[in-house]
């Protein structure tokens, strides 16, 4: 089976189409196809819905008056896979419109709106002072660029006028427009990164090889969930083999607030005689400046290495998701948009006992609890100040904070 991650965000060669149109041909459905060439399977459905061609009907209707009538549209055209290819009359008489996949036609079509959208809209030095004059007349007026747009076919788009009137390219100015004054510049908080020079070795790609290297098929998740804004964050954990996830309460987000939760987790840890590397052998996360300080998780106190940690490609939470799919039990006890000011360690604890405590399907019936319990054994589960609750006891909603 392909690589799904290897084709995300790939765009789709003469090849795949090739591929979707002879699958098509024999009545192969989407699900199938996008497992064939590693693609999702709306991807293929938007694919063949957009790139279809509808061939002309070459007879044509007439009414008993003469009006010519539009030819009519096949039922199981309004349904998967929405073209003709696989029906077994499209080459006998079919008194239907007839629509197909090519996949010639499609890549031509593909390659046609690439060349395009890269050369951009251009305008001669008439047409430039047409459009102003036209923009301008309407601003004046009081008109909404909006109102202008749709009136007049200006050969440029919304955020391009914008573009002229900031760099002063128009006739009028932002006092002109009825809404543009009003509007201030979005401030952006600046986030905090991982220096480029902490990534090197600790890439993704150099996660998947290190764990092909040595067939690992278990790690831990990281991750930190947010509250209020500027409030308290939880800092997440997650072992990926049963979905046990515990949480440590931080000040803030912070490398700095991070760096300490984790020194006091490795004490509690040398205090019971144990190692963080034991528990804590391969660590991934994302790129949150909250991680930029590796050495504090990968060095013990006598600076040698116990762990490894690996940081996710860039806006790719997908190379992470167990962690993001267990957050979903956290947020059906802690909605999205709630603060956490009021929480203490025992109140994080407390959740992730119950979320850990709810029986998985994907774990035949069993909890997160029971399956760490039987690899790590209760005395680490203590240290993380997880304890199992009464399958009848669990309570999965904000009902839980209020006892």
């Amino acid at each position: 089976m392909p690589d799904l991650n290897s084709k995300k965000n790939k765009h789709m060669t003469f090849d795949e189409r090739l591929e979707i149109q002879d699958a098509l041909n024999h009545g192969i459905p989407f699900k199938a196809i996008a497992e064939r060439i590693g693609k999702d399977q709306t991807t293929i459905s938007k694919e063949v819905k957009k790139r279809l061609k509808v061939n002309p009907m070459p007879v044509k209707y007439k009414s008993h008056d003469g009006t010519e009538i539009a030819a009519r549209r096949c039922p199981l055209l309004l349904k998967a896979p929405f073209v003709c290819n696989p029906c077994k009359k499209r080459h006998h008489h079919c008194a239907f419109q007839k629509q197909l996949y090519h996949a010639k036609a499609a890549q031509q079509a593909y390659e046609s709106l690439l060349s395009e959208s890269r050369e951009g809209i251009p305008l001669c030095k008439e047409e430039f002072y047409e459009m102003d004059a036209v923009l301008s007349n309407g601003i004046k007026k009081g008109q909404h660029l909006y109102h202008i747009m749709q009136t007049h076919d200006l050969g440029i788009s919304k955020s391009t006028a914008y573009r002229h009137l900031h760099r002063g390219y128009l006739s009028v100015n932002a006092l002109d427009f009825p809404r543009v004054v009003k509007f201030k510049k979005r401030r952006r908080r600046k986030e905090g990164y991982i220096p480029k020079a902490a990534k090197i070795g600790r890439t993704y790609h150099d996660f998947l090889a290190h764990i092909e290297e040595f067939d690992i098929s278990s790690w831990v998740e990281l991750d930190t969930v947010i509250g209020r804004i500027g409030g308290k964050v939880i800092m997440t954990f997650d072992f990926t083999f049963c979905n046990f996830m515990f949480g440590l309460l931080l000040e803030d987000k912070t490398a700095a607030e991070v760096s300490e939760k984790i020194r006091c987790l490795k004490k509690r840890f040398a205090a019971s005689n144990l190692k963080f590397g034991d528990v804590f052998p391969l660590c991934l996360t994302d790129n949150g400046g909250e991680f930029a300080n590796v050495s504090v998780i990968e060095l013990d106190s006598d600076d040698k290495t116990e762990s490894s940690l690996y940081f996710c490609d860039p806006y790719q939470s997908s190379q992470k998701p167990r962690v993001e799919k267990n957050h979903t039990l956290f947020r059906d006890i802690v909605p999205k948009g709630e603060s956490f000011d009021h929480f203490t360690q025992e109140t994080v604890n407390f959740i992730f006992s119950h979320v850990n405590s709810v029986k998985r399907k994907s774990l035949n019936g069993k909890t997160p609890f029971e399956m760490f319990l039987f690899v790590y054994g209760e005395h680490i589960s203590d240290i993380l100040g997880i304890k199992q609750v009464p399958a009848s006891e669990v309570i999965q909603s904000p009902k839980l904070l209020k006892r």
